[in-house]
């Protein structure tokens, strides 16, 4: 799938999260009509509900939605799959259907950006306040127009999967952030990234770390 559903492409963006979390849940369950999605639907209602309490926010409205899409999906996969098998088809459902979207759109932006690494950095900011919102904490060590270093000391995502007995579903997804990292090309776009570790594969925290080449 090719097509910016994301409106990334333009620059500009700014998330939408009703928008952006119905196209993920959509291309997720698409993913996986070979299974009985009627029931991973039902489940995520039923689970919604019981959950309803971790809402503290507007963000963490659709976050929780996301997150208990992927329970739901790991709870009426595992007796039929198995753990691993489970995980690792909740996992592809997740981060494929939208991958090439997502890293083309990312792309195109940095590339007509003025300043790639300030779009980024834009981009980040924006989708800390919208997309993201109070079920996260953010540190920013760094943020001095060279480097922007965003540490993620609590992630939203991890809690509930926690609260839900699916810690092992954590990592299926920080995957999905490698759908836009795969967009960034230090040389062509003046700036890298790191991300060395992340809270759902046993790390303290998530180092977002963008830094200019000369920075």
């Amino acid at each position: 799938m090719s097509t910016d559903q994301f409106g990334l492409a333009g620059g500009g963006y700014v998330p939408d999260p009703d928008r952006d979390t119905t196209l993920l849940l959509d291309a997720f369950y698409d993913q996986l009509s070979e299974y009985p999605t009627a029931a991973m639907r039902a489940r995520q209602d039923e689970l919604e509900a019981a959950n309803e309490h971790l809402i503290v926010d507007e963000p963490a409205r659709h976050n929780l939605r996301l997150t208990l899409a992927l329970v739901a999906a790991y709870e009426v996969l595992l007796p039929r799959l198995g753990r691993e098998q489970a995980i690792d088809a909740v996992r592809a459902a997740f981060v494929e259907p939208l991958g090439d979207t997502m890293e083309q759109g990312t792309r195109a932006m940095l590339d007509a950006a003025p300043d790639a690494f300030h779009a980024m950095v834009e981009l980040s900011r924006s989708r800390e306040e919208y997309a993201f919102g109070k079920g996260f904490v953010f540190e920013r060590p760094v943020d001095d127009g060279t480097r922007y270093h965003l540490d993620v000391r609590r992630c939203f995502y991890h809690d509930v999967l926690v609260a839900n007995g699916a810690p092992e579903l954590t990592p299926a997804m920080c995957a999905f952030d490698a759908n836009w990292i795969e967009a960034i090309d230090p040389d062509r776009h003046g700036f890298r990234f790191e991300r060395r570790t992340t809270i759902g594969t046993g790390g303290t925290h998530c180092p977002f770390h963008f830094s200019r080449d000369d920075g």
